[in-house]
This record gives structure tokens, sequence and C-alpha cells, in this order.
């Protein structure tokens, strides 16, 4: 006899579990088939576990710099197995945390791989061998995987996916490291301030492409000045394997190819959905090129079949998988959910200096018609950033000059990345520059550099 419930869902990363938790709340008897570990890529491989990396290096970072702010630190050293040993730890407190909620919120776990049946079942094989569930309803948020560079897969020793970066064997001496996203800059980031030699590939003309032009920039400045080699409008042509190193071949923006050594390359050139195995093809689930598609309330073409986060449609982020995954069990629930704008959605990247982001950029934003004000402040001019030692840095919004709105604001520099939920909560309500300039920012506060860019967008910025 086939357990049933309400609704299964694939998947327990931070679109999946967060699903199965509302779902229950709204009184659903609900299931979630995770073939890993609960919390997916994001808490045990990605979002999280970078985060306290990332953290590590920036300590490092101002131990060694403690003479800027009248302290003494010697013989700085960092301990690349504590590190790791350390983030590793936070994912492990993070998976049993899922574990608890999947209890106190009574949701059925099965472990093992899922495979949709149609029907609304879905078959389970895992240590205990194979079962069959079934559900009025399911929600796949299978998550998607790195892309390997064609001809030339990750072996886990040379050439490394994000993953590989998060449990090194060993410090790269000379890094290469292919594709300037997120991922790919979060990762040139931490290893530069570890002491590695890092050098950056772009194929495109600028680093952090989706970002404001201004954004991408002022990183590649940054980014040269602490010493990293970047080059964009590049490609890597090969990759040669040897016992000690890797050769690349890199054709630059003028067409000349080179080759150079390095100890160790991360391909960071995008995702893949994991859609392969689980049953979608045999159902007649649309896709485009390889992503789920799908309707404002997570519904795919099939009856009783939704899908969520990274097999979906960009932006391929943890926080939007999380509230699609409310979106759709509100909706299954027989609510009303608001769909969810992509434009409303803010990006961060943990580099240094950090990157968040929420709406359009200004080039985006003439590209649709709008005519423009827009508001530039430098962290220099704000006092607590001064203070911080941290004052390279600006904020950038983008206003309709006919009716005010809010398009979109760019960030670059010290704890943006908490910064940008002021702006984000900004546009889902609609604001315009009325409102945030009579808006009171407390002081002193970086995020008081957020209302002199308004101000400065209308000719009115005080501290410049």
């Amino acid at each position: 006899m086939a357990d049933t419930y309400d609704l299964i869902i694939l998947g327990s990363g931070p679109g999946g579990y967060v699903a199965a938790i509302r779902a229950a709340q709204l009184g659903l008897k609900t299931a979630i088939v995770e073939r890993e570990l609960l919390g997916g890529i994001c808490l045990n491989w990605g979002c999280i576990p970078t985060k306290a990396l990332l953290r590590s290096a920036e300590i490092f970072h101002y131990m060694q710099h403690a003479k800027d702010y009248g302290l003494a630190a010697e013989k700085i050293t960092a301990d690349l197995d504590a590190v790791v040993k350390r983030s590793r730890g936070v994912a492990k407190q993070l998976n049993q945390g899922v574990t608890h909620l999947m209890k106190k919120n009574k949701i059925t776990v099965h472990m093992g791989a899922g495979k949709l049946l149609g029907g609304g079942k879905l078959e389970v094989s895992g240590d205990k061998g194979k079962e069959v569930l079934t559900a009025k309803n399911i929600i796949v948020a299978t998550g998607a995987r790195a892309r390997d560079l064609p001809g030339t897969p990750a072996d886990g020793k040379r050439i490394w996916t994000y993953r590989h970066a998060m449990t090194p064997s060993e410090m790269p001496t000379k890094l290469l490291v292919i594709g300037s996203g997120a991922i790919g800059i979060e990762f040139a980031s931490f290893y530069k301030d570890m002491g590695s030699d890092v050098t950056v590939v772009e194929m495109l003309d600028r680093l952090v492409p989706v970002e404001d032009a201004d954004v991408s920039a002022f990183l590649e400045k940054a980014l040269k000045k602490q010493g990293m080699t970047i080059m964009t409008k590049a490609g890597v042509d090969k990759l040669e394997v040897g016992a000690s190193g890797v050769k690349a071949t890199i054709k630059d923006k003028d067409g000349k190819a080179t080759t150079a050594e390095f100890s160790h390359v991360i391909v960071a050139i995008g995702i893949v959905p994991n859609t392969e195995n689980i049953g979608l093809e045999a159902l007649g689930v649309e896709t485009d090129r390889g992503f789920v598609k799908t309707g404002p309330d997570c519904k795919t073409n099939v009856a009783g079949l939704y899908a969520i986060g990274d097999i979906t449609a960009p932006p391929w982020l943890a926080h939007k998988a999380s509230h699609e995954g409310v979106i759709a069990a509100e909706a299954i629930a027989g609510k009303h959910p608001h769909a969810m704008d992509p434009l409303n959605i803010p990006g961060c990247t943990y580099c240094h200096p950090q990157i968040a982001s929420v709406g359009l950029t200004e080039a985006k934003a003439k590209e649709a018609g709008y005519e423009l004000k827009v508001g530039t402040f430098p962290f220099i001019g704000n006092g607590k950033a001064i203070a911080l030692g941290e004052a390279e840095g600006f904020v950038k919004t983008v206003f309709d000059a006919k009716t005010g709105e809010l398009l979109g604001a760019h960030m670059i520099g010290a704890e943006v990345t908490e910064m940008i939920q002021g702006y984000t909560v900004g546009k889902t309500l609609e604001t315009t520059e009325a409102e945030l300039m009579e808006t009171v920012f407390p002081h002193p506060t970086i995020s008081e550099a957020m209302h002199e860019s308004v101000l400065a967008a209308y000719g009115r910025a005080l501290h410049i």
C-alpha cells in the first residue's frame, strides 16, 4: 500500500524545505524526498558554507592589515584545514536545523532518489529499496549543478567546481577562475585573501555582467588593486592537466592566444538543471533549454505538478526558490498568493568588496524606454564607512523621471548585502523618491549613503 499525501516535494533545498514547512502550516499532509542531505546544495555545499569560508578570509585580511587600525599582529598565518573544518561545521549545524524543522512540522522525510511516475505517483529508491508514494500534488525542487567546461570535466584534483573549491586538499599557489559571476568572483576573492595568486577570465566585456556597468568597472579596479589579474573578452581555449598543475591556453580580447601554468582551475561558467532521470520527459513537462517552464503560481503544464527554484527560469538564487516554495504551497492549499516579480528579487555577491542590487540597471532602464534620474553617492562621503576603514564603494539609484518610481538600486562596498533589503522593501511597496527622501536614516551608518544616493538623483545630496 503506497503512502498517500496531500503534497510530495522532490528536493529539500531552500525551495523544497520551505515549501514543505508552509504546506504543513496550511494543514496539508506533506512529505519530502531527498537523495543526499536535507537543506540541499545551499545549506550544505553552497550559500552558507561559502559565506563561512569568506568570513574566515575576511578576518585574515583584517589581521594582515591590523596596522591600519592602530593595532599590531605579527606572524599571521592561515590554517586551511581549520578554515574548511569550520565551514563544514556551519553546514552541519544548518543541516541539523532543517532536520529539526521537518520533525517540528510533522513532515515525513523519505531519503532516496525520486522519480515521477505520473498520476500523482512518485517512486523513491533508497537504502530500503523502492517505495511508491502518491499525492494530489507534487512540487519538483531538484536544483542544479555546476556546468563543466566542454571537453575538460572537473576532476576534483586540478580542475574544480565550487564543490571541490569548498573542501580543497591544498591551497592553490596560482589559481585560474573561469567565469566572473557570483560564484567565480566569490572564490576568486576567498583564495586571493588567503594568499593565492589569482587570475579571472571572463568571456564578456566586463566582470559580474548582470550587474550595473558602474559596479562592474569599480569591482575590476578594486580587484586589480588587490593584485588579481583580470581578463575580460577572453576565453580559455584549452586546459592540459598534468601531475603538478594545469596548462591553460587563453585567448585575449585581441584574439591573441597565450599559455600559462596554474596549480588549480575553478570552473564557474553557469549551472545545469537537475531535470534528467526524474520522469519529466515521459510526462511531457515543457522546458526551455532544460529549465522547466512554469506559470505565476509555479504550475507546470502537467496537472498537479509544480516546479520551483534552480530548475526553473532565472534568477537562480536561494531566496527566489524559497519564495516560490511559499507561492506553490499556498496555491496548492487553495490560497491566492501574489505572483513574484523578478525585478523585486535582490542579488548579492559576497566578494571583497561586496555587491548588491535590485531592479533594473541604468542601461536596462534606458533600453526599456524610461526617462531617468540617476543618483550616486560614494562611501568616501560617509562617516561610518571612513571610521570602519571601508571608504571604497558607492550606492547608485535609478528612478523614473516622470513618476519617481524606484526602478533599480546598485551598491558595491562594505556590508551592502545587508543594506539592499531597504531598497527591496521600497520596490515591493512601489515607493517613489518622495518616501525615500522623507525616511529618516540612522546616524552614523553606512545606510545613510542610500539616502544620499536618492537625494543625489534629484540634485539634493547633502554630503558631496
